[in-house]
């Protein structure tokens, strides 16, 4: 678990970096959003590494409705992470649809594992999509929505996104479980 807490230790820092400390960040100008991405790649390589690393500690068992409620919340979360919702015409008010989703998509996870390390790992990342929202609003408290865009827009990215999640649940059944439940 220690590896799989290091790595949410550097998501955490290196995503609040920009503005909880921006009088350290700001000087680094673009070195610092290099210095931000390794953090967040080793960050989510410690996580993988950690998780798929550890014992299984079940806590609860999973419903057998939960997998496809699962897949169609993670097409929802793909499109929020899209550009869908600031480019087209259903979602354009929205503040923090990229956060959105990747809230749906802990949400989704927490929903079909019930092992220890699902729950801390889809958890803290379910916590951190909130604690980001929060910040994001402090710190930035003047936003004003991008302009309406099309439905085709809204379409296009959700066409993409169904594309995506087999693409994803096929990748995502070569090295885990399978999404879909074959193999």
């Amino acid at each position: 678990m220690a590896l799989m807490i290091a790595g949410l230790v550097l998501w955490y820092a290196a995503h609040f970096f920009k503005r909880v400390a921006r009088g350290i960040r700001e000087p680094m100008g673009d070195k610092g959003k290099g210095l931000v991405a390794l953090a967040i790649l080793a960050g989510v390589v410690l996580m993988v590494l950690g998780y798929r690393g550890s014992e299984t500690v079940q806590v609860w068992f999973p419903p057998s409705w939960g997998f496809p409620v699962n897949n169609l919340a993670v097409l929802i979360a793909l499109y929020f992470t899209s550009p869908g919702p600031s480019k087209g015409a259903i979602f354009y008010k929205m503040r923090h649809p990229m956060l959105t989703g990747f809230l749906i998509w802990a949400g989704a996870h927490l929903l079909v594992n019930g092992d220890l390390y699902s729950m801390v790992l889809f958890g803290a990342l379910a916590v951190w999509a909130v604690l980001e929202m929060i910040v994001i609003n402090r710190s930035e408290p003047d936003w004003t929505p991008n302009p309406k865009g099309t439905i085709a827009k809204d379409a296009m990215f959700i066409a993409i996104s169904v594309v995506l999640v087999g693409v994803i649940g096929f990748i995502h059944g070569l090295i885990g479980p399978s999404p879909f439940g074959m193999g």
